[in-house]
């Protein structure tokens, strides 16, 4: 058994600057971002503390890296007052930011983009990575359902790769990119990304049609929409003169905050999170997309570490000569309730109710995968087939036949039944409730449904006393 390790010093710019110390922003970037690939460690022959990690200011870098125009409108200059009277907010937002942000800005350089559209995650989600809008979209990048499946973002029972930090940032540069591409300006790209693709061409439309000019201050939206880029404008300006508003940026290096490491044997998240010594609200703020206690191996995963625990980990593992995980999954062959099913698989029905979230009185359906405990008959790691394509469907049992609804044949004097018809109400069809999160097709028409009402509303999502900002909409997440 054993694990091999990826450092994520984060595309293949490391691989020239870990030589030369040069992490300033003055350093080519990488045009092609199919070059960006994060350089390899392999912990047999190397170590981590061998990578070298340079101590510059990210804040610098990300000021060097800004190419949009400032709006100076009064949607701005109202989005600007807001932030700067809430201090505490943006003081937890760019805290929880500091876990991201390199990683974030490296990518986004590799693809000559500007660096502004690293700091989006603020007007998304607030760098709250279990954010869920009204609308259902969550992550960093505040993905809807539909899009992420457009992306090739998994959403099964085992993860939801829209939560994943370093998948959801891929599919969501590579989606500004593509409406960049498609708009021609960055402020028409944001407003698509908010707004959907369709909505925006259909604004367009009108104002050709009236002869009006296309750009993103002459169309009609709506007022989440119209303000989405004037909040993105609003965090640029804070970022590039912080004492002018009374904000203090944390202190964020220039270097990786974290190391991936890439699984070849399933393990347990607890006992990762064990070996690392790190604290478990470190561990998720991480690795957010795991949805149940042990990350597969056949899933193509990688788990975060914080860049100084990462040799800690390896050399915990080394001597750790037990089971890596204590979990395995099987597919349900026929529906059946969960006691019988708990039966079957010889496990007890409150850790299968518990560990797979089903409620009492749920069948579960056939075809269906379950995590279980592993055990002398199912030790093996969860096959690929689960890992990728595992989903859970419920449905309620058909009510048992109701007595006062059926009309017993009457009997003769002699004891013989009658030729009365015995009357019984049909059954309704049992309700089902399906709960599954199959990986789905690409769809060409799902992008454009992106981000309805899923921008962060920093007054209901910050724990802040303050009044909230009466037009802002959206995540609700605790901050």
């Amino acid at each position: 058994m054993r694990l091999i390790y990826a450092v994520i010093a984060l595309v293949a710019l490391i691989n020239g600057c870990a030589s030369s110390g040069d992490w300033s922003s003055d350093t080519p970037t990488i045009v092609n971002p199919k070059a960006s690939k994060a350089a390899r460690v392999d912990f047999e022959k190397q170590s981590v503390s061998k990578v070298y990690a340079p101590s510059d200011n990210l804040w610098i870098r990300i000021r060097d890296g800004f190419q949009m125009e400032p709006m100076n409108n009064p949607l701005e200059i109202e989005q600007v007052r807001w932030l700067s009277a809430r201090p505490d907010y943006v003081n937890r937002s760019m805290a929880r930011s500091s876990r991201y942000l390199f990683y974030i800005v490296q990518e986004v350089n590799a693809r000559s983009m500007p660096t502004e559209i690293a700091l989006l995650p603020f007007v998304e989600s607030a760098f709250v990575t279990h954010a869920k809008s009204r609308a259902k979209a969550v992550g960093l990048w505040q993905f809807m359902p539909a899009t992420g499946k457009d992306f090739r973002l998994t959403q099964n029972v085992f993860r939801d790769e829209r939560r994943d930090v370093l998948q959801s940032t891929d599919a969501a540069l590579d989606y500004l990119q593509r409406l960049y591409a498609q708009f021609g300006t960055w402020e028409l790209a944001l407003a698509a990304y908010n707004w959907g693709t369709g909505n925006v061409m259909k604004a367009q439309k009108r104002n050709i049609a009236a002869g009006l000019p296309t750009d993103y201050e002459s169309l009609k939206m709506p007022k989440e929409t119209r303000q989405y880029v004037p909040k993105l404008m609003a965090y640029r300006q804070i970022v590039l003169d912080p004492s002018a508003y009374g904000i203090v940026l944390p202190e964020l290096e220039n270097h990786p905050y974290f190391i991936a490491v890439d699984v070849s044997n399933d393990i347990d998240v607890a006992l990762v999170i064990k070996l690392a010594e790190i604290p478990a609200e470190e561990f998720h703020n991480l690795n957010p997309s795991f949805n149940k206690p042990v990350i597969l191996s056949n899933a193509n995963q990688q788990i975060l570490l914080p860049f100084a625990h990462a040799e800690i980990f390896q050399e915990n593992l080394k001597n750790y000569s037990k089971p890596l995980a204590s979990w395995t999954a099987v597919q349900i062959k026929k529906t059946e309730s969960l006691d019988q099913v708990a039966k079957t698989l010889g496990v007890a029905p409150d850790t299968l109710r518990d560990i797979n979230g089903i409620p009492k009185g749920m069948r579960i359906k056939a075809g269906s995968t379950v995590l279980i405990p592993k055990s002398s008959l199912v030790s093996n790691d969860v096959s690929p087939t689960l890992a990728e394509n595992a989903s859970l469907s419920l449905e309620k049992p058909p009510p048992p036949p109701s007595a006062s609804k059926c009309v017993k044949p009457a009997s003769n004097a002699n004891g013989s039944k009658g030729t009365q018809q015995n009357k019984c109400a049909p059954v309704k069809q049992a309700q089902k409730t399906d709960q599954t999160n199959a990986k789905g097709n690409s769809s060409k028409n799902s992008a454009a449904s992106q981000h309805k009402s899923a921008s962060t509303d920093p007054g209901k999502s910050a724990k802040n006393t303050s009044s909230a900002n009466p037009i802002n909409k959206g995540v609700n997440a605790k901050q």
